[in-house]
């Protein structure tokens, strides 16, 4: 008579590498979700910075046309009697009354510049993204100049780049698009190494990504 053993397995000798499998599943899930929406974040600031990193990059080659309006006038007395009674407190801001008074007869709409105060004149300089503009106002003739510069869109996007004379809330969104950025591309190298083990391949095109970058700048650039 023959006696047959039987061995119950247990949830202890559940198989370590289906546990290792399943840990690294799970991992790539939040890895791939983390990774699409950095990069659905970061889509349309990407392409806009890519995009003027090259026209950056040639934009010698780039032709610019530049075109230039301006304003002569004098102010009316009762407005430069307020600005003469404003020198004394010598705001940051350009008097709104002077601001109205462009808009509605000029249809200029100043932007946040830097307020100069003098005994002869009021100066306001107004860089911006791709162009320029600056407000001088005689506070004893009441001499009113008024210049922009408009150098083209192309222009434009390149000071968004560099986020020159782009303000605080721009710089903001550069810092925080770097972060997104940084998020999508170590969640990226994060993937890369769950899959190395399938794809030979991995490691030696991210050297070489690594590599080319720097062999060009410390052999090419002095």
């Amino acid at each position: 008579m023959e006696s047959t053993s039987q061995t119950t397995e247990g949830p202890a000798s559940v198989d370590t590498s289906t546990m290792l499998e399943q840990r690294r599943n799970r991992w790539l899930k939040v890895l791939l979700s983390w990774h699409w929406i950095s990069s659905a974040l970061a889509l349309s600031a990407l392409l806009l910075f890519t995009v003027t990193g090259i026209t950056l990059n040639h934009s010698a080659d780039i032709p610019a046309n530049p075109r230039t309006t301006g304003i002569q006038t004098s102010l009316p007395t009762d407005l430069l009697i307020q600005l003469n009674e404003s020198k004394a407190e010598q705001p940051l801001a350009v008097p709104q009354s002077l601001r109205n008074w462009l808009a509605l007869n000029y249809e200029v709409q100043l932007g946040i510049g830097e307020v100069e105060w003098s005994d002869a004149e009021l100066y306001v300089a107004l860089p911006r993204p791709g162009g320029d503009a600056w407000l001088s106002v005689n506070l004893h003739s009441g001499e009113l100049l008024y210049e922009h510069t408009d150098r083209g869109w192309i222009a434009w996007a390149n000071d968004l780049h560099k986020g020159r004379n782009t303000g605080l809330w721009w710089r903001l969104f550069i810092d925080v698009f770097a972060l997104v950025s940084l998020v999508f591309c170590l969640t990226g190298l994060a993937v890369l190494w769950l899959h190395a083990r399938e794809r030979a391949s991995v490691w030696p095109v991210v050297g070489l990504g690594l590599l080319v970058p720097v062999l060009l700048a410390t052999l090419t650039i002095h």
